[in-house]
């Protein structure tokens, strides 16, 4: 397939599409709260009716706001609906010709919408993540094609370079750096892998991209194929992504069907194939080198570094690795430049971010924003607060490997320098908002329990160190802990953060420091008298 071809079946499926299309989200939220009988009552009231010359339903990826699922939105009017029950279905068709929606109207301008800047979610909630012609025809795999035939590999990565980019996956390390060491890594065979072994708690961001657009991944992968020189690629995503599995698979096979995958890409030289490896949900195997290890069909357990994977990784050739959003970010950069994508965010934090914002929140749900937003714009503007009056008292970010941000410090820019400097971090995006009723005692546990889970016990500090702090901070909420129980807390938050191999326990004490750092009061308060 060629130019021509691609811009034939843009042009086709715009003629295709009815007058008036009726977005109703599949993703797995909405489909837990009945969205897919919405979808087949709208359907059938459609119908019923005969509107099906100028009105169509269109399954699409998650909107965003999760907490009002399940969603329609009627286009081109922009009219939303929210908590749409599979009842409410043959009433919004009727209001289509003056009657009246029993179904709940939302706010397509409420805050929550407004404050965000789409990039990654541009077409998330618009297009059928199940249809590849719904992809080109909003422009997909246009970037690939200017890649092949106005780039070479070095330009490529020169313009990922100077966008600023930088991997979403939570370590926040230079796109570009990363992908020329692998460019220039000597060998016939290299690869490409999308992490897409998302398992912090609370957070479900690339789950939610892989489900709603998943040819954007694809294309970003194969971009990046063709400019470290790799011919294969992976997907590693977990086995409780049963949805994005599924659409990840159709997506590929209809790829390879339209020359957009497989050999000889868009008629080119170039040759790119992806397959998915599905993992048994290891929180470890987020770790790059036991991510290959899984993949080779070892045990998800991390090697020392160096070498990295970028010199020695799957297989033993060098590896390009990166997450689901870093690759969401390519086609953008590649087809409006980097000069604009890096007038975006902050001086050292290029871009927007995608959080999943949850815990006390009114408003919660997937949020684009740019980099440099305040935690208070977020949580307060976008999220609405505390519902029925209460107050922030914390905000978490970046799950088990991230800290828990004070109120006092809800004015803090949103990016990877100024988190860090509070004790905090990116992380991959989850973020957890706390009210005035949460022990942060009890949360670090909960976190430190979760590390001590999902630690692979190969090394001892973490393997050790995690079950230690977890059974001092269970000593103190039972209220036998003494202040040399503190003391030792302390001391061993350091020991596992200094000495562990990999990044579970070089950050698993985060959120116990965070929280001594801030709540001190709070671990006082049970220190046994």
């Amino acid at each position: 397939m060629d130019l021509a071809h691609l811009q034939a079946i843009a042009e086709q499926e715009k003629q295709r599409q009815r007058a008036i299309r009726l977005h109703c989200c599949t993703s797995t939220g909405c489909q837990a709260a009945e969205s897919l009988q919405v979808k087949d009552n709208l359907k059938k009231a459609i119908e019923k009716k005969g509107l099906g010359d100028r009105v169509e339903v269109v399954g699409v990826g998650c909107m965003g706001f999760c907490g009002r699922g399940p969603l329609v939105q009627v286009e081109p009017e922009r009219k939303l609906y929210e908590e749409v029950t599979p009842e409410d279905a043959e009433s919004i068709i009727n209001a289509l010709e003056g009657g009246k929606a029993t179904a709940k109207e939302g706010d397509p301008d409420h805050p929550f919408f407004a404050r965000q800047m789409r990039i990654v979610r541009e077409h998330s909630g618009e297009i059928d993540p199940e249809r590849i012609e719904e992809y080109i025809a909003v422009g997909g795999y246009q970037a690939l094609y200017k890649a092949l035939y106005e780039m070479t590999p070095a330009t490529v990565i020169e313009e990922i370079t100077k966008s600023g980019l930088r991997g979403r996956g939570g370590g926040g390390y230079p796109t570009g750096l990363k992908w020329a060491t692998v460019a220039k890594m000597p060998g016939n065979q290299k690869y490409v892998i999308c992490n897409a072994d998302e398992g912090d708690p609370g957070a479900f961001m690339d789950r939610s991209v892989l489900e709603s657009d998943p040819h954007l991944v694809l294309e970003g992968m194969a971009i990046a194929g063709y400019a470290v020189g790799a011919n294969h690629g992976y997907i590693y995503v977990r086995a409780e992504y049963p949805l994005a599995i599924k659409r990840l698979q159709k997506a590929i096979q209809q790829a390879k069907q339209n020359g957009v995958l497989g050999t000889q890409i868009l008629e080119s030289p170039f040759d790119f194939k992806i397959d998915i490896r599905i993992g048994a949900g290891a929180f470890v195997c987020g770790e790059e080198t036991a991510l290959i290890q899984s993949i080779e069909g070892g045990r998800g357990n991390p090697r020392p570094r160096p070498p990295y994977p970028a010199e020695r990784g799957l297989r033993g050739c060098p590896t390009l690795i990166n997450n689901v959003e870093t690759f969401a970010n390519i086609k953008a950069i590649i087809t409006k430049g980097a000069d604009w994508y890096s007038s975006i965010g902050t001086a050292n934090s290029k871009g927007t971010k995608i959080f999943a914002l949850t815990g006390k929140i009114k408003n919660n749900g997937l949020i684009e924003v740019p980099m440099g937003i305040t935690l208070r714009e977020i949580v307060l503007e976008m999220g609405g607060g505390v519902p029925d009056g209460g107050e922030v008292k914390a905000v978490q970010t970046g799950g088990p490997s991230g800290g828990c941000i004070p109120a006092s410090l809800l004015d803090t820019p949103v990016d990877y320098d100024s988190l860090l400097k509070i004790g905090s971090m990116m992380g991959s995006g989850g973020m957890v908002v706390m009210d005035q009723n949460t022990s942060m005692v009890e949360v670090a546990q909960f976190y430190m329990e979760f590390c001590r889970e999902e630690t692979c016990g190969k090394c001892i500090p973490c393997r050790t160190g995690t079950v230690q702090l977890h059974n001092l901070l269970t000593k103190l909420l039972d209220k036998r802990a003494t202040t040399q129980d503190l003391e030792l807390m302390e001391s061993l938050c350091q020991m596992v953060k200094e000495t562990s191999l990999c990044g579970l326990g070089q950050t698993a004490p985060n959120p116990v420091l965070s929280t001594w750092r801030y709540f001190r009061d709070e671990y006082l308060a049970l220190v046994k008298a």
